[in-house]
């Protein structure tokens, strides 16, 4: 598996060491590449960012070594209200690896797909972005979110992210069991229980990752 290591500023993270329980799937929302994403993150204050990037090559970019954490659940006590606990500091103790993915598109006139946007009353086609080569379309009755077009993770992306789930899960000690729950607000991740989650499995309004066929097959076979 090819890792490349960035060197990340310790000023964007969190130096403390902490035992890991959980990883935590993301997609960027952003296009491709990975030095926006990071550079984005360098120029804000808060810390935020995940551990690893997984580009459309599949190969793998670590920020920071996985013993330190930052912030990227972004939790509230009205998150843990849904499963009636008190907040708790979940970011601690969960491995963020993100996929380099525009995430929900939308079909324009000119008959290609694009990235949405919000207009300040509905989700557009944003045309001045690239179109999206390839992207996964979910059924009528069952969108994902609130949308039926989202661009698909690549082979490569899937192939990488395995190797990586295999070699933290074991790294870790961390359960690689497949969980249906995962597409769901979780009491099971709001618990901390151990395990392999995606964003949507903390917040309602997340819709990384998505459930794209071949990715919930990946994690079966793990």
């Amino acid at each position: 598996m090819n890792i490349i290591q960035h060197n990340f500023p310790r000023t964007q993270f969190v130096g403390e060491e902490t035992t890991k329980r959980q990883i935590v799937l993301h997609h960027t929302a952003s296009g491709p590449g990975v030095d926006g994403d990071i550079n984005w993150w360098m120029s804000t204050p808060e810390r935020v960012a995940t551990h690893f990037i997984i580009d459309r090559e599949g190969v793998v970019h670590q920020l920071f070594d996985e013993k330190y954490w930052g912030y990227h659940l972004g939790l509230g006590q009205k998150h843990f209200n849904v499963a009636k606990l008190p907040w708790t500091n979940l970011d601690r103790h969960a491995i963020g690896i993100e996929l380099d993915s525009w995430g929900p598109v939308l079909p324009h006139t000119d008959g290609q797909f694009y990235p949405v946007k919000w207009d300040g009353r509905r989700y557009v086609p944003n045309a001045t972005c690239k179109p999206v080569k390839y992207f996964y379309e979910y059924c009528e009755k069952n969108r994902w979110k609130g949308h039926l077009y989202y661009e698909k993770y690549s082979t490569a992306q899937l192939n990488a992210l395995r190797e990586l789930l295999k070699e933290l899960c074991r790294r870790h000690s961390i359960p690689s069991a497949y969980s249906n729950d995962m597409w769901v607000v979780s009491t099971k991740a709001l618990r901390g229980e151990p395990g392999i989650y995606g964003h949507c499995s903390y917040r309602f309004d997340k819709s990384d990752v998505h459930p794209q066929p071949e990715l919930i097959n990946m994690l079966k076979q793990l």
